[in-house]
């Protein structure tokens, strides 16, 4: 007998035997919202660019031995919105657009993956970089007809039971979807046994050491979202920030594992937008938190199962506009998301009501790079100043209005125009029916390796962990 067959072969089959029967205890399950294979794509070259090189600087994520891909039609539409999109990744089912939780008739309510993690003794962590109760969130802890109904999905926190709840804020913390003023949310979330904690450094030390969390952004700041990275200070709460707290929260004093979910939600703001230096960064930043999950992983890697995902691709976003070349190293002189820069014109407006083409060009090419570092053509200023002629010397102020914006005329045609430089381009303002990439790594991630529709996720983590779900 040849014995180093026999003890090879041998070793083989401990190593099936023990992969086949092992099952995750720490489970992330990290969604970066209107994130299509493109918007990898394009931070991948972008940080290439940025090291002086044409190819891929690979994303964290984008290495993971396991990859896929997940159609996203709800069903209603070939299109999904991201209320049916976070059901279908939440709950394992197609329903209608527009829908949290529910069947397509929107009146059987539909246990999610989330559910399914608690009942099985794991601590849970539902966390988001906008509001707690947006639509992809909401679709994991709430079952309502109408992603609108903010009020109505908050409300459904306390009967989740879930250990760690994280995002900017709540849209409508005292009023009903028909208007009705009621107890506030935050009273109510007291009242039903969580802590509510505020700010970047809330959880700095372990005063909340195994109590029930909602952790939020400073009462000062946007309850709607946390501010783009592109806007960030070190002082504002972060999404790598929140990934990490509730790691340590869900971690302390925990032998049974956890499941946190976690959606980078402005990779779809800004792409509505279409706003490509913003998108990167968010991209880039939704990265960090895939890393701190990753950094998880390395400590724990027969642990735990990491999958990365979205929940429809939006904006349309194609990496070259014409020519066969590509300039996203551009994107770097955008110092301020098209929001905020925005915001600043809007300042001078207030400020300097007839301020000339000169000091407002200048505020643009201070923040985007703009004919002090990147050429505009005759064309494009000729464009420009015709808005701000409108603007400034007529006063008739015009914006561009997107599904999470309406934004000055003049920000949007400059960041058009460092796009077009960029050679990026745009087929729409709202989602599409592209295909969204899958990646994983773990226990049980090697599932994550073909064509699967986007309720096929959740099942897959389900039968990875043993879950009894649907």
């Amino acid at each position: 007998m040849n014995i180093k067959f026999f003890t090879t072969t041998f070793l083989s089959l401990l190593l099936f035997i023990s992969t086949s029967f092992a099952q995750p205890k720490y489970i992330f399950y990290l969604i970066g919202d209107g994130m299509g294979l493109n918007h990898v794509n394009l931070a991948e070259i972008y940080s290439a660019e940025l090291q002086g090189r044409i190819g891929y600087q690979p994303l964290a994520f984008s290495q993971f031995p396991y990859v896929g891909f997940a159609s996203t039609n709800s069903a209603s539409s070939s299109i999904t919105d991201s209320g049916a999109g976070g059901t279908a990744l939440a709950v394992g089912k197609k329903t209608h657009n527009g829908v949290i939780g529910m069947d397509s008739a929107a009146t059987v309510p539909q246990r999610s993956i989330a559910y399914a993690a608690k009942e099985a003794g794991l601590k849970v962590g539902i966390t988001t970089s906008v509001s707690i109760d947006h639509a992809t969130p909401a679709a994991f802890y709430a079952h309502q007809p109408k992603r609108s109904y903010a009020y109505e999905i908050a409300s459904e926190i306390p009967t989740s039971g879930f250990d760690f709840f994280a995002g900017s804020g709540f849209v409508s913390p005292i009023t009903t979807f028909d208007k009705k003023s009621v107890e506030d949310i935050h009273t109510l979330l007291a009242t039903k046994g969580y802590t509510i904690v505020r700010g970047k450094h809330a959880l700095r030390n372990d005063n909340h050491a195994g109590k029930k969390i909602v952790w939020l952004n400073n009462e000062s700041q946007d309850k709607d979202a946390l501010k783009y990275a592109i806007d960030q200070t070190a002082e504002d709460m972060s999404l790598e920030d929140i990934t990490k707290g509730a790691i340590k929260a869900l971690s302390h004093n925990n032998t049974k594992g956890f499941f946190l979910m976690v959606e980078g939600g402005k990779i779809d703001w800004a792409s509505h937008a279409n706003d490509c230096a913003t998108t990167v960064k968010e991209v880039l930043d939704f990265n960090k938190t895939v890393q701190a999950a990753f950094d998880f992983y390395k400590k724990h890697p027969n642990e735990t199962l990491i999958v990365v995902t979205a929940d429809h691709e939006t904006g349309g976003l194609s990496l070259g506009n014409g020519p066969s070349s590509l300039n996203l190293k551009a994107l770097a002189h955008q110092k301020v998301s098209q929001g905020a820069l925005s915001t600043l014109i809007g300042n001078i407006r207030k400020s300097q009501p007839n301020a000339t083409w000169d000091e407002v060009k200048n505020l643009i090419a201070e923040n985007t790079g703009l004919w002090t570092n990147l050429k505009v053509s005759e064309a494009d200023e000729k464009e420009i100043k015709a808005a701000y002629e409108k603007s400034f010397v007529n006063h008739q102020n015009e914006t561009s209005k997107s599904l999470y914006a309406n934004d000055d005329k003049i920000a949007s045609l400059s960041v058009r125009i460092l796009n077009k430089i960029a050679n990026v381009g745009w087929s729409s303002t709202n989602h599409t029916a592209a295909y969204v990439p899958v990646y994983a790594i773990g226990v049980g991630a090697e599932v994550f390796n073909q064509k699967m529709d986007n309720t096929d996720i959740p099942k897959k983590i389900a039968e990875a962990a043993k879950f009894n779900f649907n």
